[in-house]
């Protein structure tokens, strides 16, 4: 399962490698969602392209995001101070009677006082870091897709829930952020053929247990780690090209709800060297000349499509211990 990449979150990349338009109502009304209480997680990479706004659409959008950070930073600020007082309560006690209750307290303020700086250096910060552009389960991507016939860049969840699901198939279904290839006719059979997208991607992600992985690292850490845990693995193409990554997508609408547009990204069995790490499944990365066919599905010919797939690209993936 790919739980976690590090993808080309600016939306000007799609409109450059591919000609596509961007859905400005899409990305407007994420933002303001959001703005107006949402959950939605959006890497900062997605906030940071429209910081050099061009028209008067992305203006507006600029303005929903200095909103959300403005009240984020604000709540963070609050966070700060009671974290601070707890942790200088937490130290007076020490300094008299040393207990377990009050080495934790200082344990845990002292973490969330670390997490809240950090926080607020983001909201300022302008350089582009590589977790900055980083997506779980449940975050927003930029997505291409094909509509009337033009490529279009939708922002869309990591996790796809299905049209015509109820919404309590998030939970049902944590993990509908992969699609598995054998359940594509099946699982995925209102999806394939019919609405397929391409997400571009530097690196994955993947947890791996640490007694599979250990005798195949190339930079290993030394910690606390025992054994049977997991660990997290870097997975990086060695030649340095991005991966077009074969998705399925929905559109997910109902009575007084929000629209809602998710994904998956399709898995299947992996190349040698990923099951040398220790991992049993791997995101298909489709060629350039397999783009438009894979896009524009015919419901009629799934093995035509099932051909895109095999006719895969295969670049060699090195891998490390994700920092």
């Amino acid at each position: 399962m790919c739980y976690s990449a590090q993808i080309q979150a600016d939306y000007r990349r799609y409109v450059k490698m591919f000609g596509a338009q961007m859905d400005i109502r899409e990305f407007a009304r994420l933002f303001w969602e959001r703005a107006e209480g949402s959950k939605a997680k959006i890497p900062k990479a997605m906030e940071d392209a429209f910081r050099e706004h061009r028209t008067d659409d992305e203006r507006q959008i600029k303005t929903f995001i200095d909103r959300y950070s403005a009240e984020q930073a604000t709540r963070v600020e609050q966070e700060l101070f009671k974290q601070r007082t707890r942790l200088a309560d937490a130290e007076r006690t020490l300094q008299t009677k040393t207990t377990k209750a009050a080495t934790e307290s200082k344990r845990i303020a002292t973490d969330k006082v670390d997490a809240a700086l950090r926080r607020l250096a983001d909201f300022g910060r302008t350089e582009q870091e590589p977790r900055d552009s980083r997506i779980f389960p449940g975050y927003y991507a930029p997505v291409l897709v094909v509509e009337d016939g033009q490529y279009v860049v939708k922002p869309m969840r990591y996790q796809c829930r299905i049209a015509g699901k109820p919404a309590n198939y998030d939970v049902k279904y944590p993990g509908t952020y992969n699609a598995r290839r054998d359940s594509l006719e099946k699982f995925w059979k209102s999806c394939f053929g019919y609405t397929h997208g391409l997400l571009l991607v530097d690196v994955f992600y993947e947890n791996v247990a640490r007694a599979k992985c250990e005798n195949t690292l190339f930079e290993t850490h030394e910690g606390s780690q025992a054994p049977g845990e997991n660990v997290v693995l870097e997975f990086r193409p060695n030649n340095g090209q991005l991966l077009m990554v074969a998705c399925l997508w929905s559109k997910w609408t109902a009575p007084n709800q929000p629209d809602l547009l998710s994904f998956a990204a399709i898995t299947d069995d992996p190349p040698p060297e990923v099951v040398a790490a220790g991992h049993d499944r791997c995101i298909v990365p489709i060629k350039p000349e397999n783009v438009e066919a894979w896009l524009n599905p015919n419901p009629s010919n799934l093995d035509a499509l099932y051909g895109i797939l095999d006719d895969r690209d295969r670049p060699y993936y090195e891998h490390r211990l994700a920092a």
